[in-house]
């Protein structure tokens, strides 16, 4: 048994670097973060372009189409039968 212990004692235990490095992992994490932040804004700045470009392209349509931006139809308005005789009298 004094060969495993003396076998076991030679083994030099390796310091772990942890103290030198201290505030670099975090330094590291807050990159990290700040860099997965400026992703999630980028792809939100991404769909938003794209749902400006449709909204754009929706409002055109309403315009194009004769639709009022309220998105109703112009009324129509009727002739009063007076109007309709002096049309027909006149001849036009």
């Amino acid at each position: 048994m004094d060969e495993k212990e003396t076998t076991e004692e030679k083994k030099p235990e390796t310091p772990t670097s942890d103290a030198d490095e201290g505030s670099k992992p975090e330094a590291v994490t807050l990159v990290d973060q700040a860099n997965s932040a400026a992703e999630r804004l980028e792809k939100a700045n991404e769909r938003k372009a794209e749902l400006l470009r449709q909204e754009e392209e929706l409002m055109a349509k309403k315009t194009l189409g004769g639709m009022s931006e309220a998105g109703q139809a112009p009324v129509k308005k009727e002739e009063t039968a007076k109007e309709y005789m002096n049309k027909v009298m006149s001849g036009n």
